[in-house]
């Protein structure tokens, strides 16, 4: 807002002025024009420079006073046709107006503009009607395109429950607001609020009920929030905020406000401040890990999470460069199951850490811990070796050759070295490259960089596959599978747990099943935890499936039990495509 405020007013201001210089020595009014036009521009580098510490309805007034500038103007001016030409300027009032403002406020506005362009222009004996009626229909044209424009871009960073902005406007957010306090040093502050036991209120009164509990918070939030803010709704019961100008400490003040406007709703906060040289995704990592520790303190609390980096990373680098195994960190096995009978036709590696001291660290916490502080190559490197040696191993006891899938971060696809890492890997343990999935998530190839892209591509060439991980959890890929560079696609186990829920899921199930067998890609549903799920994707005819269900992750040593004892089957479906 106070960009484009500030913009206009310079544009305006600088028009202004310069009619103003032609008529300095040939009418007595160009002092007064030019007097006018340097407020204008005085104002705009005002708005450009300090305009984001004001509230929105300081910007109505600037709106506003901008209209009684372009009206003074056009008065004052010497000849018809800069009186209009400087009438016309009214554009920028309207445009300002349906760009930021919406409803009566903006109306009113434009019928400020209208009043004022319009009448200064019939009051002048020198303008014919026909122009001030001009100047009116090009205004109201404006008005009508600029609103449907905004309407339309607000819908689409729009949750739709809420109104609020939702996960994709609120990234670009975050991205934009690290630029501008990369620029000026201001601080910057986020929150995570979770609502405590939403599950209850849903399984308790039904979906309607936690759909209007989420309709409440937003309602009662968006008042309190000071101007420049950013709240979001993050996903389910969790919202997002940003807060520009803000410190750790009156982020948290703020966020114990916004708790107590919903005295009848259990909160769950989490608040840091954006430390120097952080990125967006270890901003965010830094206020979940607060939002968790409010959790486990009892939930129903607010806790600001100061300390900065994760300290874990500096003993991960350790354990990396020194010896993995002897650190704690481990490969483990979870089955790809053929649905119609269980039997393992593949596995996917997942890396564990059993750390000396605290024990087991949660993947969810030292994985993105290994993407923010540049040790995911590393990590992902001794993951991918160890996995081919084990399933090299493996294949020669027991005879079997299972698909081996290994997930791959958008760094490591970055990496030039990569792909001759992947050669190295194979070659030493003797696996085919026949036999290997490399698996990137949905989101990554949504944004198709090109490194990323083509890195995949050289893969497929030397016979790797390639799988769209977590499909359904991203924007628009659906209409885009046929452009991707994959063979699998693995559907995101949080819509594999509404199938037994949703008849409409169950429909949309069987639809991507038919897309995707269209497309020539083998559909591996993820997370089945239930019996209820298994079978209904095998009614649905789902072929292939992983899922703590069938099998949960394990060494490899059990997976080569199950595999050679008596409880091992041979699959009676089709194999999985090497």
């Amino acid at each position: 807002m106070a960009a484009v405020t500030g913009s206009l007013y310079c544009a305006g201001g600088a028009t202004v002025t310069v009619a103003a210089v032609d008529h300095l020595d040939r009418s007595p009014t160009g002092l007064a024009l030019l007097a006018i036009g340097l407020v204008g521009l005085a104002t705009g580098v005002g708005c450009l420079r300090w305009g984001r510490l004001l509230g929105r309805g300081v910007y109505h007034l600037l709106v506003a006073a901008g209209t009684v500038l372009i009206a003074a103007a056009s008065l004052l001016a010497p000849d018809p046709a800069t009186a209009t030409a400087l009438a016309g300027l009214m554009v920028f009032v309207t445009l300002d107006s349906f760009f930021y403002f919406a409803g009566v406020g903006a109306v009113l506005q434009l019928l400020g503009a209208l009043t004022a362009g319009a009448g200064v222009l019939l009051v002048r004996p020198d303008v014919p009607v026909s122009v001030a009626l001009a100047l009116v229909l090009v205004c109201v044209a404006v008005a009508v395109v600029v609103g449907d424009l905004v309407r339309r871009a607000s819908s689409a960073g729009r949750d739709p429950l809420t109104g609020l902005a939702n996960r994709r406007r609120f990234d670009e957010a975050v991205e934009a607001l690290l630029l501008a306090t990369a620029r000026s040093g201001d601080p910057l502050s986020a929150a995570l609020l979770d609502i405590d036991h939403f599950k209850a209120v849903n399984d308790a009164h039904g979906h309607g009920a936690g759909d209007d509990l989420l309709r409440l918070v937003a309602t009662r939030w968006g008042p309190a929030l000071p101007a420049g803010a950013v709240l979001a709704r993050h996903g389910g019961d969790e919202f997002s905020l940003l807060l520009p100008d803000s410190t750790g400490p009156v982020a948290l003040a703020l966020v114990e406000q916004l708790r107590h406007a919903c005295p009848e709703v259990g909160l769950s906060c989490g608040v840091t401040q954006l430390q120097p040289g952080e990125t967006a995704s270890q901003l965010m990592r830094r206020a979940d890990r607060a939002l968790y520790q409010a959790k486990a303190a009892g939930r129903g609390r607010s806790v600001l999470d100061d300390s900065g980096p994760d300290p874990l990373a500096a003993e991960l680098a350790t354990a990396l460069a020194g010896d993995p195994v002897a650190s704690g960190l481990a490969v483990h096995y979870q089955g790809i199951v053929t649905v119609a009978d269980g039997a393992v036709v593949g596995v996917e590696a997942l890396v564990r850490w059993s750390h000396p001291r605290l024990g087991a660290v949660s993947p969810g916490r030292f994985v993105p811990m290994a993407e923010d502080s540049g040790l995911i190559g590393a990590l992902g490197a001794h993951v991918l070796r160890t996995a081919c040696r084990d399933l090299a191993a493996l294949h020669a006891r027991a005879g079997r050759r299972l698909l081996l899938t290994v997930n791959v971060s958008g760094h490591q696809l970055c990496d030039p070295a990569f792909p001759d890492l992947v050669t190295a890997a194979l070659t030493d343990a003797g696996w085919p490259a026949g036999s290997t999935v490399l698996e990137v998530t949905e989101n990554l190839l949504e944004a198709e960089s090109p490194v990323a892209v083509a890195t995949l591509e050289r893969m497929r060439a030397q016979g790797l596959s390639v799988a769209i991980d977590d499909f359904g959890t991203g924007y628009s890929s659906l209409a885009r599978l046929d452009t991707l560079p994959a063979d699998f696609l693995k559907l995101d186990d949080s819509f594999v747990s509404a199938l037994t829920t949703s008849t409409r899921r169950a429909r949309l199930m069987r639809s991507i099943m038919a897309l995707s067998d269209a497309l020539g890609l083998q559909l591996v549903a993820e997370g089945v935890e239930t019996q209820e799920q298994a079978d209904l994707l095998r009614t649905l005819g789902c072929l292939y499936a992983q899922g703590f269900h069938f099998h949960r992750p394990a060494p490899i040593g059990d997976v080569e039990a199950l595999l050679c004892g008596a409880s091992a089957q041979t699959s009676t479906g089709p194999p999985l495509r090497q």
